[in-house]
């Protein structure tokens, strides 16, 4: 008895093993922490990988909505999504009904829905217990959590960089010589580089900009001789898409129900011309013109103003000097370096002070010069070769120019920005992620 009491004594007085007892309590506390600590992990992968899809959604229904209706946007998109997140796996993350179409007021904040825009989209991603695609735990579902719903949303809006609306943008080369005057908010841009003589100003809030600054070309003479150019010069590099959209937009001109149709054109009809000689009395206002050659035609100054019309040349374009071009879409399919050309004195827009109307879109496959005295107040070039030519001292108020090579000018311009009176001008929407 007295052996069996000493027995229990030197039990409860034993201490060995305590560690261990304590290292259990350490391991479950450690078990616990990393349990939830997984649970967050793949909750945030999973969020992460919800908003990405989100993203990929809201952008192609959006690049898409361009060209197509809402539902045939919709669908691409929900494609996309189906690719990045299988409906086998994930279950439904995103239906039609996710996708809201509307504009974005970037001052307020504010979307405001509207079925019929192109300019925004809003898309809501989900993986909810009530769609049977939540996110499952590990160790919450122990404590009676077994899975947690996820959301994701994404804003998608279109914008269009000022450079392409109006100032003077090339693949290649930007190559303007001295003595030039540069206005707030008209901009160069190069993907290549930018050349520069002496004597040019640039106003305070004017673009200068290609991928390397270091490449930009100035005499000796540098910023001292062009006032105002180191602080416009922007280094970056932009996508042109719309040289892309060259083959579109022949389609288009053709097309009365196309909407790159300007509303002055009134007559459904193609009208087709023969011959290689015109003047604006043999094309009717409202009206969309076919010029059936081969070797070339000549548009003369004879009678006036060209106003109100397309004109679609199968072949090189020569303008007779002082001719003038108001309220007119002109596409030349000639591959020609000098598709498109003129003498002096054209004029492309109504010389109007930048009031809304009379702008002028001429595009070609192929290249345009004018040697002296090119007049723009409205006027859209676009181009798939390169762009030459001579501006008048004070003749330019509104001018685009856009070349998939390169872009050459003289002296003595001065380039003013207008912000209106370019309202047909061909653009492509560029897309960002607002929220």
């Amino acid at each position: 008895m007295k052996r069996t009491q000493t027995l229990i004594q030197d039990l409860r007085s034993e201490d060995d093993g305590g560690l261990t007892i304590f290292g259990l309590y350490i391991f479950a506390c450690i078990a616990m922490v990393s349990g939830i600590a997984i649970d967050m992990s793949n909750l945030v992968a999973q969020h992460t990988k919800l908003q990405m899809t989100a993203d990929l959604a809201a952008h192609a229904a959006l690049y898409n909505r361009d060209s197509n209706n809402a539902g045939d946007s919709i669908v691409a998109a929900l494609a996309v999504v189906e690719n990045s997140m299988p409906a086998a796996q994930y279950g439904t993350v995103i239906d039609a009904n996710d996708f809201i179409f509307g504009n974005f007021d970037y001052t307020s904040g504010d979307f405001t829905p509207d079925a019929d825009s192109r300019n925004g989209v809003l898309v809501t991603a989900t993986r909810y217990a009530s769609s049977l695609n939540a996110v499952d735990t590990f160790l919450l579902g122990f404590s009676g959590v077994p899975e947690i719903d996820v959301a994701a949303q994404a804003l998608f809006v279109t914008f269009r960089p000022a450079c392409l609306r109006e100032g003077f943008v090339a693949e290649d080369i930007v190559d303007l010589q001295s003595n030039n005057g540069f206005s707030k908010g008209f901009c160069i841009h190069s993907n290549t580089h930018v050349s520069l003589n002496s004597g040019n100003n640039f106003e305070e809030g004017t673009v200068v900009s290609m991928p390397d600054l270091d490449k930009l070309d100035l005499p000796k003479s540098g910023f001292e001789s062009n006032s105002g150019l180191e602080v416009a010069l922007r280094q970056g590099r932009m996508h042109i898409r719309i040289l892309g959209m060259i083959d579109k937009i022949a389609a288009s001109l053709l097309d009365f129900y196309s909407k790159d149709i300007p509303d002055y054109i009134t007559d459904p009809n193609v009208y087709t011309h023969s011959g290689n000689r015109f003047d604006a009395s043999d094309f009717i206002p409202g009206t969309i013109n076919y010029l059936n050659c081969s070797s070339g035609v000549t548009l003369r100054n004879d009678a006036g103003a060209y106003s109100e019309v397309v004109i679609y040349s199968e072949c090189k374009i020569s303008l007779s000097q002082g001719v003038i071009f108001e309220d007119v879409v002109m596409f030349s399919e000639s591959t020609r370096r000098d598709s498109i050309t003129g003498p002096s004195a054209i004029q492309f827009g109504r010389d109007d002070s930048c009031a809304a109307g009379g702008g002028v879109q001429v595009i070609t496959r192929g290249g345009m010069s004018f040697p002296a005295d090119l007049r723009m107040y409205g006027g859209q070039l676009i181009a798939l070769g390169e762009i030459e030519f001579a501006a008048d001292a004070n003749g330019v108020e509104g001018a685009s120019m856009i070349s998939a090579k390169w872009i050459s000018g003289t002296s003595n311009m001065d380039m003013a920005f207008c912000g209106t009176g370019m309202e047909n001008n061909f653009e492509a929407e560029y897309f960002r992620l607002a929220r």
